[in-house]
């Protein structure tokens, strides 16, 4: 018996332009070009997922130095000084003292000084 494909390629058509919405127009009416871009911005997604990541931290490290300096040190210094003294303080929550907090962030430098 002869097998018609039309409803399977035809679902798969559908799921490409589906999400394909929203790119520009050859993207968006093409079938081959549409799948290349998907696979493309989930490569690209997938990398930047990543960088993300890279990218806050070297902001919070940016912020803690600045903050760090007002106070009369160094981001090397402080962050050393804070591993010594046991204070396990991760860098996204010394960045948010740093910015919200300045009479809390200070009393953290003073305490991974002594």
């Amino acid at each position: 018996m002869r097998v018609k494909r039309g409803v399977a390629g035809h679902a798969k058509h559908v799921k490409i332009r589906k999400a394909t919405k929203g790119f520009s127009h050859p993207n968006r009416v093409s079938i081959k070009r549409g799948r290349q871009a998907v696979t493309k911005g989930l490569q690209f997604a997938t990398r930047d997922r990543k960088n993300r990541k890279r990218t806050f931290r070297q902001l919070w490290n940016a912020r803690i130095n600045a903050a760090a300096r007002i106070n009369g040190t160094t981001y090397s210094v402080l962050i050393a000084g804070l591993k010594k003294n046991e204070i396990t303080l991760d860098r996204k929550v010394l960045a948010e003292l740093a910015v919200n907090e300045p009479a809390a962030f200070a009393a953290v430098v003073k305490a991974a000084l002594k």
